[in-house]
């Protein structure tokens, strides 16, 4: 055994001594002024090629080179300035006079209160909304107008519980319990009562669908790093996903995948397979999902999840509350929910379907291992890393590692502050944060917000529990006929086409012969809100219980919209058309990608 007195590092001494002098010996023969700028050109050079090869990877060589031209070009004044100026008429044409609009907006809060007197005056502004019992698609998904029926009920729930915040979990006691019972009536439809979940399904009300992606996500990257120890995470998407999950890529620091869809418009699942990496944290899928309502293979993708160890979200954001109860009712329902293997999180809007008010959607969890710490796994894991590093450390070292008591303290502190690093990645928060060191006291939340309105928690227990299964299934009846009866009506129309085969609620269709969006802006004339989608340019209907009464009337209108198109094709004045068709036929997404932010900074 080695002298302890003898240090460990001696024995390299000669080794280090040698390896100096030839480093200098052969450093000699440059100019000091080489060696101090060479390494820093050397790392210019490597990160310039590592963010090249970051960008053919991530979009493609073709567009990678296109982004590095248009930079390029950009650097001439001339040329910057022209750009710029086209850009803003394109703006000022998506404001459509919305600047005009905005003169005349109050900028100061009144010195004396209007009192009771602001009531006339919401009413006054809210005769200038645009008319949208029945004519936009989805918005708005309750029969009826806002003052009778369903409507009636939720404004008088949230307006008895409109003081009230979940926050104060002792003080308002019942909005507690709406919320509880709400998440569990939720996660019954989808599946967490089958053996096949688990049986330990958990959830929390949130604000929409987007907070809901967005916590799903923050949660799936936290518990793969906990897990997996994953650090430099990526999730793998469709294109056809939501663009939450871009705002949860950002927010987040996940690397976002987009793959293409298949021929079927569903998402591919060899190509997301190809994508998978050591990375990898989360797949998506959607039941249905939003621009061709066409339900992607749950299954297979959960299959997929789960040979990959990985997370699998199902955004069912849409059909939530369709889905169930279209199975019951005989319509061909693939498995979409917690019965399928692989399936780790799903989301779903009550303020959709649900008929709950607007502001109320839930994230659900296969358990509650996913959504909180994963404590005993991760401490068992630090157990199992500072035996092998002991065993590893004696076996390699044995002339320094020596049962002395300085050394052996030296050690056991070294091993115990890799331990208490292992221990603070461990108790990272998943979903939940918990802050201990406050000075206004120990604090917990569950979601983004931290005062949440109780108000419209109760406004969504109150339609679940008022419609209950049967109002639900004679709903989804209405809906799912009238859709039927539109994709029909869009079928005969000989200049349009149907895209895809829709699962549920949504039609989406395209033309061949004419172009779509001066469609979408000939129906826009007659008072219609539709969507505009692209790859392809298309435009959809998401059929909600206000469009039952009028079904022949949206395919009366769209005939004479394509007649009217046909006769007299060209963009028309104050439509949209030639925005869309600019944005799809321009190379440069980066450009695109600008004009939509110049519009949202001069909207807000």
């Amino acid at each position: 055994m080695a002298d302890p007195s003898y240090p460990p590092l001696s024995y390299a001494t000669p080794f280090l001594l040698h390896a100096r002098a030839s480093a200098n010996s052969f450093l000699s023969q440059f100019e000091p002024l080489a060696l101090l700028v060479g390494p820093l050109i050397a790392v210019f050079l490597a990160r310039a090629l590592r963010s090249l090869i970051g960008a053919v990877q991530e979009r493609g060589i073709k567009t990678a080179l296109l982004g590095f031209f248009m930079s390029c070009i950009k650097l001439v004044p001339a040329v910057k300035r022209h750009i710029d100026a086209e850009k803003q008429k394109v703006v000022d044409k998506m404001q459509s006079g919305g600047k005009s609009r905005r003169e005349g907006w109050r900028t100061m809060l009144p010195y004396p209160g209007l009192g009771s007197g602001v009531i006339d005056l919401m009413k006054e502004e809210k005769r200038s909304d645009a008319a949208w019992q029945g004519k936009c698609s989805g918005t708005v998904y309750i029969k009826g107008n806002e003052s009778e029926g369903h409507f009636s009920l939720i404004n008088e729930a949230c307006s008895m519980f409109s003081h009230t915040n979940p926050l104060h979990l002792d003080v308002f006691q019942s909005v507690v319990r709406f919320e509880s019972e709400v998440v569990a009536m939720t996660a019954a439809l989808l599946g967490s009562k089958e053996n096949a979940s688990g049986g330990q399904v958990c959830g929390n009300m949130t604000s929409g669908g987007t907070e809901s992606i967005l916590l799903a996500m923050k949660t799936s990257r936290d518990y793969m790093k906990s897990i997996k120890g994953i650090t430099s995470p990526e999730m793998i998407i469709p294109v056809s996903a939501h663009s939450a999950y871009d705002k949860a890529a950002q927010y987040f620091n996940i690397k976002l995948w987009r793959v293409p869809v298949n021929k079927d418009f569903q998402a591919d699942v060899k190509a997301i397979r190809r994508h998978i990496n050591r990375n990898t944290i989360l797949i998506v899928g959607s039941a249905p999902g939003f621009p061709h309502g066409i339900i992607d293979p749950i299954e297979e993708l959960g299959a997929l999840a789960s040979s990959y160890n990985i997370c699998f979200h199902v955004d069912c954001c849409l059909g939530g509350f369709v889905l169930p109860f279209a199975r019951k009712l005989g319509y061909q329902i693939p498995p979409f929910d917690f019965s399928v293997k692989g399936v780790t999180s799903i989301s779903v809007d009550v303020h959709k379907y649900g008929l709950a008010p607007k502001g109320t959607s839930i994230v659900l969890y296969r358990n509650h291992d996913i959504r909180k710490v994963f404590f005993h796994l991760s401490i068992r894991c630090c157990h199992v890393y500072l035996y092998v590093r002991y065993k590893f450390l004696l076996l390699c070292y044995p002339f320094w590692f020596i049962p002395s008591n300085s050394s052996f303290i030296i050690f056991l502190f070294m091993q115990l502050f890799d331990l208490h690093a292992g221990l603070r990645a461990a108790l990272q928060q998943h979903q939940f944060v918990a802050v201990t060191e406050w000075t206004g006291g120990l604090y917990v939340s569950p979601t983004v917000a931290g005062s949440r309105p109780g108000g419209l928690i109760a406004g969504a227990w109150a339609a679940m529990m008022s419609l209950g299964q049967e109002g639900y299934m004679q709903n989804t009846g209405e809906i799912m006929q009238a859709r039927k009866k539109i994709q029909r009506g869009v079928e005969e129309i000989e200049e349009l086409f149907v895209v895809g085969k829709p699962d549920m609620t949504i039609v989406a269709f395209g033309s061949n012969v004419l172009d779509i969006f001066e469609v979408n802006d000939a129906m826009s004339s007659k008072g219609w809100h539709l969507n505009a989608l692209q790859r392809p340019n298309s435009i959809h209907i998401c059929v909600t219980l206000q469009h039952v009464p009028v079904v022949d009337d949206f395919i009366k209108d769209l005939q004479e919209s394509v007649q009217t198109v046909k006769a007299n094709p060209g963009p028309k004045d104050g439509g949209l058309a030639p925005i869309y068709g600019a944005a799809g036929r321009m190379p440069d997404r980066g450009m695109v990608h600008e004009l939509l932010v110049n519009y949202m900074d001069s909207t807000c």
